[in-house]
């Protein structure tokens, strides 16, 4: 019990003893005072039976105590040295969870669309590691994920996918080999659709590999220098993480990153 509880506790309990008190110490007492003294005694009981009580938990959306399972919020932000984002279109339910160092999980029901992973604030040709469990029921990503901005340009190195190949919709360019795997390269173009600087119209440049997977390492260098030969051009490098993305679907997944 909180110490305000506490108090009114207190408080209450004394009310309640001294209207018993006077009920049994004034034989001569009127039928008014003697209803208003029973109704102060009933109401007093009443309070202090409230008060110790122990308070109901937060129900969350789904019928889960708050205390149970709490999502980080849709947002971006640090958590334990790198970087997360965390992007929702409502409808259904998500729930993203930052773990230790560079680990995240994120199960999805019957979501609208949503992308959240962990990596860096500042994307580079680096060599990203991940490893993890994958588990898509419908039209989902594991990719890693980022932007550059001028020009605007988000892009994917898809790593997985659940029953639809995006490359269907897109312009296919070429193709790359690296990391064990041919991937085939694509560039697409989105008109007035929400991106890092509003609503917009931008590039997406895409490779989709050959041979899904859910850990290995991401050579991004390979694909940045195979996309500027294809006259794919970065800007200056945004944010850039291993995401999970969900388009009206269901799974699971649980990724670390490095």
């Amino acid at each position: 019990m909180s110490p305000r509880r506490i108090s009114l506790f207190l408080i209450a309990t004394t009310v309640l003893f001294s209207s018993s008190l006077q009920l049994k110490t004034t034989p001569f007492i009127s039928n008014t005072a003697s209803m208003h003294f029973s109704s102060l005694f009933v109401a007093a009981a009443a309070f202090v039976t409230a008060l110790a009580a122990p308070a109901a938990e937060p129900v969350t959306g789904n019928g889960m105590s708050s205390l149970v399972e709490r999502s980080t919020p849709a947002g971006t932000g640090t958590n334990n040295g790198y970087y997360y984002s965390f992007w929702l279109a409502q409808g259904g339910n998500v729930n993203y969870n930052n773990k230790g160092a560079g680990e995240y999980s994120v199960s999805w029901q019957n979501c609208n669309n949503f992308v959240a992973g962990k990596g860096w604030a500042t994307g580079s040709a680096r060599n990203i590691n991940f490893k993890g469990s994958y588990s898509p029921q419908g039209n989902s990503y594991l990719s890693v994920y980022g932007w550059s901005t001028n020009p605007l340009v988000e892009y994917y190195i898809l790593e997985s996918y659940g029953t639809y190949n995006p490359g269907s919709g897109l312009t296919h360019m070429g193709t790359v080999t690296t990391d064990g795997s041919v991937y085939d390269i694509y560039k697409g173009v989105r008109t007035q659709q929400p991106s890092i600087q509003g609503t917009a119209t931008f590039n997406q440049y895409w490779s989709i590999r050959k041979n899904k997977r859910s850990s290995g390492t991401v050579t991004t260098a390979n694909h940045f220098n195979a996309w500027a030969k294809l006259g794919m051009k970065l800007g200056q490098h945004n944010y850039q993480i291993v995401a999970t993305e969900g388009y009206q679907s269901s799974g699971s997944a649980d990724i670390t990153v490095s």
